[in-house]
Order: structure tokens, then sequence, then C-alpha cells
């Protein structure tokens, strides 16, 4: 099993998970190129994240053989998206967790882009709150200053990151589903505010082996609220098509 984590992420986004016992695989993770504490401005200039992701997938890291199933968090859910479109990976199965999928290009408009732009903060302030990295705001102050940390995790991320996902976001209503033929899950919280539920829905139906699922009262990281439940419902996914 390969973890994948999102923009600004890094591989603590899993320990909930692992310390369930991941449902008893042999788990690789990675810190990725775009991983909040340790990206540097333009570092998508340095590096082409479909084939971070593509490569890594295809196992080739040192001996690492390709990856049965994949598990990818928001933003490398899209790179895994795209990679499958493309015929680059063909892992047994894929989980895809509070992906960004529109099917139709008109869908995006000018508040869609001023809302992912100007509240892109809104994200890390949730990743803050969800995982304890900041105390419960208790007063005005406190939440001032989680959104102040938040703010500081997207200039971390930067411009040249933001544009690597929005301009995979938007190249997501062109992707080549028809022939996916991987078993995926699609895998998201009901109360997730940076993902529309439109996306998980539509992408479901878009590909041709594909289940959906919601974990209830949980936000852009179920791993992370829920991860009991979250590796219960992988759980049933693999018993379901995996022989």
């Amino acid at each position: 099993m390969l973890l994948l984590h999102g923009l600004g992420g890094n591989a603590s986004t899993w320990d909930g998970f692992l310390r369930g016992g991941a449902l008893g695989h042999e788990v690789w993770y990675a810190d990725l190129p775009w991983q909040g504490s340790s990206a540097e401005p333009g570092w998508t200039r340095r590096c082409d994240p479909q084939r971070v992701v593509t490569d890594l997938v295809n196992g080739a890291a040192p001996g690492c053989a390709p990856f049965d199933l994949v598990v990818a968090h928001s933003y490398a859910a899209g790179l895994v998206l795209a990679a499958l479109a493309a015929g680059d990976v063909r892992p047994d199965a894929v989980v895809l967790v509070s992906p960004f999928y529109r099917a139709d290009p008109a869908s995006f408009d000018w508040p869609t882009i001023s809302y992912s732009l100007n509240d892109f903060h809104l994200v890390f302030v949730e990743a803050l709150r969800v995982s304890g990295a900041s105390r419960p705001a208790r007063t005005r102050r406190e939440a001032s200053h989680r959104d102040w940390m938040g703010r500081q995790l997207r200039d971390r991320v930067g411009p040249y990151g933001w544009m690597a996902f929005f301009d995979l976001y938007l190249r997501t209503p062109f992707l080549r589903l028809d022939e996916v033929r991987v078993p995926v899950l699609v895998l998201r919280g009901d109360a997730d505010t940076a993902s529309r539920p439109e996306d998980s829905h539509q992408l479901a139906r878009a590909l041709p082996n594909a289940r959906f699922a919601s974990l209830p009262g949980c936000g852009h990281f179920p791993m992370i609220e829920e991860p009991a439940e979250f590796s219960r419902v992988i759980g049933q996914f693999l018993e379901s098509t995996w022989s």
C-alpha cells in the first residue's frame, strides 16, 4: 500500500490510519515535494508532480515493486487520477480521498477561482484544527492565531503550489476516464468545504469501476478525524473488489 498526502500535508496525515494497522498491508509513504514544512517557493519548477507520483506508484523507489493499492488525498488524488487516465499506472485498486474533479469545463467560473484562491488558507486552518497541531480555539484571539498559522502554511505552499493545484483541477474535465478499469473508491467527508460534494459524485459516475462513500461529520481530512471509520470503509471496499 502506498499513501500519498495532499498539498501542504506530510506523512503524519496518515498517523491515525497507521495506528489502526492499515488493514494489515505493508505500508509505504513519502514526504512529497509539496509537503508544507519543507516546500520551497517555486518547487513546481524543479520537479514534475505527475512524474513524481507515477514513478512512486510504479515502484521507482529503491527496493520497491509496483504497488497493489494506492490511497491518495486531495492534490495527490488528482495526480493519481490523471496518471490512471493516461494509462501510466495500473495498481490493483485505488482510493481517492477528498478529490477535486469537474465533469464540465463550463462549471469553472470566476467565483470558483475566487473561492479556491482567496479561501485557500482555510484548508490549512482545518488541518491544524483536526490534527491537534493547535489547541481548540476558545477565544476570538486564539481563533485569529490559528487563522494566522493557516496563512503561514498557505504562504509556504506559495503561488506556484496553488497554480499547480488549480491547473490540475482545470484539466479534470478533459481526462479520459472511460477506459480506467481499475477499481476505485471515491471517499469524502460530508462536511468537506474545500472539495464540493458534486466533485466526488461526478467522479464516481465518470469512472467505469468506482464506488462512492461519504463519512458523516468529517471535513477534508477524514483519515485524521475518523481513522477507524476511514479504515473500515476502505476494508469493505477491498473485500468486495479483491478476491
